[in-house]
């Protein structure tokens, strides 16, 4: 059995000294030692996108990034989004657009989203499919989904 580690996260603007094992992933430090449960565990293979957060960022998928690539790097989760418990205009935009129904791929839609506006603030809606593609939702199929991030296009 491997020894723990002792790591420092940066975690939504927070710095948090925690105890890993070198082999734990950044979703299973985020939702079972650091209790930031908005992060989903799906299919745990990289497939579905729900486990979905900023690093340094970029999207990147938790279930396969191990806790220990994450020192140093600045970590957004779900719960980073929403500023002084008001939320984000492309939050807002989820709302208004009816683009959440269960919400369990809510938190890996809106991070995928984030990074691409972060990265082309004026998205075409085929840039806005690939940056999609890992995201699997089975409940909207998808157009109120890309329809809420298009209608943000162009503001901060």
């Amino acid at each position: 059995m491997h020894d723990r580690l002792s790591i420092t996260l940066n975690v939504n603007g927070e710095e948090r000294a925690i105890m890993v094992h070198p082999r734990d992933t950044l979703l299973s430090v985020l939702r079972d030692t650091l209790d930031l449960t908005g992060t989903k565990e799906a299919c745990g293979t990289g497939e579905c996108g729900s486990c979905t957060v900023l690093m340094d960022g970029m999207a990147v998928l938790a279930c396969l990034t191990l806790a220990v690539e994450a020192e140093g790097k600045n970590i957004i989760t779900i719960e980073g989004l929403s500023k002084n418990g008001k939320l984000n205009t492309l939050q807002e935009a989820f709302i208004a657009y009816g683009a959440v129904q269960c919400g369990f791929c809510t938190p890996g839609m809106l991070l995928s989203a984030t990074a691409l506006l972060s990265a082309n603030p004026n998205p075409s809606r085929q840039d806005i499919q690939k940056a999609l593609e890992g995201n699997i939702c089975r409940c909207t199929g998808y157009n109120k989904i890309i329809e809420a991030i298009e209608s943000v296009r162009g503001k901060k």
